[in-house]
């Protein structure tokens, strides 16, 4: 299990770019991405309540969803769904709520929950949003778009760093939208 792609923004666009690596601050998130910060930062979560806590300081995505994508003509790289780090050798879908994921060489994030798609990933490509987005044979929604998590360690992250999955204590609890 490692990184494979870090990626931020200063701003509040869909997409992050890659960089070279990335600083997670604790209770923050992200330094020097626009979602930083120990309140919401999501534009639609601050109309709700800015004073809620930021429990979407780092998004995930696993680089498998990518080329499970590409085998339906879906070309996405690292970045463009808008996560902070992309990751390689671990089914983030299936982590429960309280999982900790220790990155680099200090850096830990606390798994929260999990992103609910919107209607953007069709500006990204049109009929993206069909494929992360579905239901299982019972009903229950299944949002593939990423896992959310908080930063309990700070530290650097870069690509080729390892990662190393740390479950909590049973029961799991089964990841929620955050």
């Amino acid at each position: 299990m490692r990184i494979d792609s870090v990626n931020r923004d200063v701003q509040h666009r869909f997409s992050k770019a890659p960089v070279e690596e990335i600083r997670l601050v604790e209770g923050v998130g992200v330094e020097g991405d626009a979602h930083a910060g120990a309140t919401v930062q999501h534009l639609h979560l601050i109309r709700k309540d800015r004073t809620a806590p930021n429990l979407r300081q780092v998004h995930l995505i696993q680089r498998e969803l990518f080329d499970e994508l590409a085998t339906k003509g879906h070309d996405v790289s690292p970045g463009d769904l808008g996560e902070n780090i992309t990751t390689a050798g671990v089914d983030l879908f299936e982590l429960p709520t309280g999982t900790k994921l220790h990155l680099g060489d200090t850096a830990i994030v606390t798994v929260t929950g999990l992103r609910d798609p919107c209607s953007q990933i069709n500006g990204l490509q049109k009929g993206l949003l069909k494929q992360v987005l579905g239901k299982a044979e019972d009903g229950t929604v299944i949002r593939r778009v990423g896992i959310m998590g908080v930063v309990t360690v700070g530290g650097l992250v870069r690509p080729g760093d390892p990662l190393t999955v740390v479950l909590p204590a049973e029961p799991h609890e089964p990841l929620e939208l955050v």
